[in-house]
């Protein structure tokens, strides 16, 4: 009996022993555990800081997008308004151009007839200088 219970107190021994072994075990492992948990839970807050940056940077590149296809469309209207404007102002250049041809003409046509009207005066007025000197003439041959 006496050798049971030395031999049951060596197994209730050993089982403490494994008992604290077990507890100092489970006890690192939690606190390795834990550990984890943190080092997870900082490695998922940096992740979310990461992507709240990228989400806000997505939607500033998707405002300035925007505000930019808006100038594009601005500046696709103002050409087309100026495209319109030059189609108006070449239509009207051609009309001054017209225009310019015909006073041109009109002004040709003019000076030709001054120039013949001139020649016409001129040779009336060499023919009546004849004639003036011819009575002069005849005038100062009768005096």
């Amino acid at each position: 009996v006496a050798m049971e219970t030395v031999s049951l107190e060596h197994q209730i021994q050993s089982v403490q022993r494994h008992i604290a072994f077990l507890k100092k075990e489970q006890m690192e492992l939690l606190h390795d555990l834990h550990l984890e948990i943190l080092r997870l839970q900082k490695h998922c807050s940096e992740l979310t800081h990461d992507l709240e940056i990228k989400e806000l940077e997505a939607r500033q590149q998707d405002m300035l997008d925007r505000e930019l296809e808006e100038r594009c469309r601005a500046m696709e209207a103002q050409l087309q308004e100026k495209e319109k404007d030059n189609l108006e102002l070449r239509k009207e250049l051609r009309h001054k151009e017209t225009l310019v041809a015909a006073l041109r003409s009109s002004l040709r046509n003019k000076e030709r007839r001054f120039l013949e009207e001139l020649k016409r005066r001129s040779h009336r007025v060499t023919i009546l200088n004849t004639e003036l000197q011819k009575q002069t003439e005849a005038a100062a041959y009768l005096s």
